[in-house]
């Protein structure tokens, strides 16, 4: 073995789950007896140590916390910061905002930063690249709260705040449905993230309850450039049988559908129609106005935010895994109407 023993090495002679290695060292009660005598024998036997950070961290108080975002252009975002920093208000402390720009290396390196004190306990919506959760695992091993909102890391067994996904999903697919479309294209740019696959398989769900044939071509993987995605929006509008519908899972790709219909001279809603997961409040006044699926991004922050305060208060190295559920609500408007 190079190097110092860490976690991940006893989780792996086990077989076991970082996060079970890291509770059973914490003497939690959510893990059994048999299996923390194992942990703490095969500790010893490696001479793992654990972080030096962690004992100190706790003496000192910085009465600040850190959000972890991937970026900010996306409504959602600012509105969620606005409610973390309404309840920190109330709770006297400071709020640091810390961008990710989709990036699990940047990301890796915010969280480091704060393993020498600098905040008390953090929200984190992960970025794109985000598979495992070793680099959250090892903050909160070094004794701070971590609670996730809207994105989250599975592996990591945390407090979340998140939505209703997979049921909007579905209601997504069945409005458009509804209004008349047969063939119903969606677009994301992270299909691997928890909450894009949660949505998707909603919308999948929803065509099959709508009697609607999916297929593979109809997931659109796109990017982060309005160029290339008004190029890629355009060309599927230019097929033989192209699409009357489109889901688009966030905001940002609302713009290259309507770019793409008023180029090629197609009307929406009578040629194609769209439904976005957005909180864009200029919804409303886009020709025609944008159904939406609207997130309650104040609130989730909001209560992310009260979570994260419930375990600082409480003092303990883990806190409980709770998953908050806050639901988001379908508004119909001229972009789906029936025609």
């Amino acid at each position: 073995m190079k190097g110092a023993p860490t976690l991940k090495d006893i989780a792996r002679r086990l077989g076991i789950s970082i996060a079970t290695v890291s509770r059973a060292l914490q003497d939690s009660y959510e893990i059994g007896e048999a299996t923390k005598k194992k942990v703490v024998q095969l500790a010893k036997e490696l001479n793992y140590q654990p972080n030096p950070y962690a004992s100190s961290l706790r003496r000192r108080v910085s009465k600040t916390i850190a959000v972890v975002l991937p970026e900010v252009a996306d409504s959602f975002f600012s509105l969620a910061i606005n409610g973390i920093e309404s309840v920190a208000l109330e709770k006297g402390y400071h709020v640091l905002i810390y961008l990710t720009h989709e990036s699990l290396e940047r990301e890796k390196a915010i969280l480091a930063e704060f393993k020498s004190g600098r905040v008390d306990g953090i929200l984190i919506s992960v970025s794109e690249e985000t598979a495992t959760g070793g680099h959250i695992l090892e903050i909160m091993d070094a004794g701070v709260p971590v609670v996730f909102f809207d994105r989250v890391c599975e592996e990591v067994d945390t407090s979340q705040v998140v939505t209703n996904d997979y049921d909007c999903g579905k209601l997504a697919a069945l409005h458009l449905a509804e209004q008349g479309c047969r063939r119903i294209s969606y677009l994301c740019t992270s299909p691997a993230l928890h909450i894009s696959k949660k949505r998707m398989d909603g919308y999948r769900e929803g065509l099959k309850e709508a009697g609607i044939r999916f297929r593979e071509a109809d997931i659109v993987v796109c990017s982060s450039s309005l160029t290339a995605n008004s190029k890629l929006v355009e060309s599927i509008l230019r097929r033989k049988g192209r699409p009357d519908g489109f889901i688009a899972s966030v905001e940002k790709l609302t713009t290259p559908v309507y770019l793409s219909c008023q180029k090629l001279g197609l009307q929406i809603p009578s040629d194609v129609k769209l439904l976005s997961f957005t909180n864009l409040q200029a919804a409303l006044i886009l020709q025609p106005p944008l159904t939406t699926i609207t997130q309650p991004a104040f609130e989730m922050g909001a209560a992310a935010a009260r979570q994260l305060f419930n375990n600082l208060d409480k003092k303990r190295k883990y806190h409980s895994s709770e998953r908050i559920v806050i639901e988001s609500r379908l508004y119909p408007r001229g972009s789906t109407a029936r025609h």
